[in-house]
């Protein structure tokens, strides 16, 4: 049997959940909030990806408070509207697709939030044009002639720790299968690890120790109020010298296994635009197997992985244990109906889909038999 199409579990203190294949849908922002609630595009959009033969579906980044956001136009799971946005778009589409595991990114942008959209440039917002006050480890802006994020104290730093808590309890009533914590890509929380972002004098900055501490004390506290499947997304290298390294990302990783965490996702880069990334097929894959090694943790890998046979390599050389693919399901919703027709796999799909395979792919669904009128 293919590795790709094989199953897999994630145990959490509330038990295991079991994945029909290592197939995941990374989550990717669309941009497409009001206000941080969800809207009739993320109906459309979960409904289709929920219906794509991946294992497992993650929900974009979501902020945890309003300045938490990337840009004005993303997801936010804050307070009583937001989460209610949220649960309404996601039980519908959920019932337009097959029973497929669920996990919400919760994240904070720190000194990248009050961005523009990807397609108007991506830069940073001024007020009058509806940005607001960054927050980040250091008064250090991501990139050089922008306004200066505000350096937050440890007051405020124990109040992201409770608004991070807070989501968390309302994704778990919204009825998520799990939660990933977002500390890749340059986002508030990838900021703290890395010596780029963080040049602190407290306890929160410097050594590496200290550099961890707030991500640590962060997840300690969401563990013990989310007793559902709990991860990270990191990014492992900066790709930038003196940056966040490979093997610092292991250690953290060796760390946060025994507070409860019960994956990883190995991504990298975001920290600065001066990085130097060495972009090919599988290019982050070496990092999910140190991380993987090193940790005992189950491992995710991502990034221009396109093809089922490189992702089914990557699973028999035991590089990573899933494979999660973001805008490749973007442009082929069926991507993982593709890689069963190689590979020999099945997958589920809403039966309105039966009909719709060429002959010779149709095993894919099993020994499933539609008629026409």
């Amino acid at each position: 049997m293919s590795l790709l199409f094989s199953s897999y579990t994630l145990n959490s203190p509330r038990g295991p959940l079991s994945l029909a294949n290592r197939i995941v849908v990374a989550p990717m922002c669309q941009y497409a909030s009001i206000n941080g609630e969800a809207s009739d595009w993320h109906l459309m959009h979960w409904g289709n990806l929920l219906n794509s033969g991946a294992a497992l579906f993650i929900i974009e980044a979501t902020g945890v408070t309003p300045e938490g956001r990337i840009t004005p136009g993303c997801l936010g799971l804050w307070d009583d509207r937001t989460e209610a946005a949220l649960k309404d778009k996601l039980t519908r589409a959920r019932k337009l697709a097959p029973a497929t595991p669920v996990f919400i990114q919760l994240a904070h942008a720190g000194r990248k939030a009050s961005s523009a959209t990807p397609w108007n440039g991506g830069q940073l917002l001024a007020v009058e044009q509806g940005g607001w006050e960054m927050e980040a480890p250091s008064a250090i802006p991501q990139m050089d002639g922008e306004r200066l994020p505000h350096e937050l104290s440890k007051v405020e730093l124990s109040g992201l720790i409770k608004a991070f808590v807070e989501s968390a309890q309302r994704a778990d009533r919204i009825g998520v299968d799990g939660i990933e914590l977002h500390g890749a890509h340059g986002y508030l929380l990838h900021q703290f690890l890395s010596p780029i972002a963080n040049q602190r004098s407290d306890e929160y900055g410097g050594s590496f120790e200290n550099r961890i501490r707030f991500p640590l004390e962060l997840f300690k506290a969401v563990r013990a109020a989310y007793k559902g499947v709990l991860g990270i997304r990191i990014s492992a290298s900066d790709w930038i010298e003196g940056g966040w390294t490979p093997e610092e990302t292991a250690e953290f990783a060796s760390q946060l296994k025994p507070i409860g965490c019960d994956f990883v996702h190995i991504s990298s880069g975001g920290i600065s635009p001066k990085q130097k990334i060495a972009i090919g097929p599988n290019y982050q894959v070496p990092f999910a197997k140190i991380v993987k090694d090193k940790s005992g943790l189950p491992t995710m890998t991502v990034g221009l992985i396109t093809d089922p046979h490189q992702a089914e390599e990557i699973l028999e050389k035991g590089d990573a244990d899933l494979i999660a693919l973001a805008r490749a399901f973007l442009y082929k919703p069926r991507w993982a109906w593709e890689a069963a027709t190689a590979l020999g796999g099945v997958v589920s799909s809403h039966e309105r889909y039966w009909r719709c395979l060429p002959r010779e792919a149709q095993a894919i669904f099993g020994d499933v038999k539609v008629g026409q009128r």
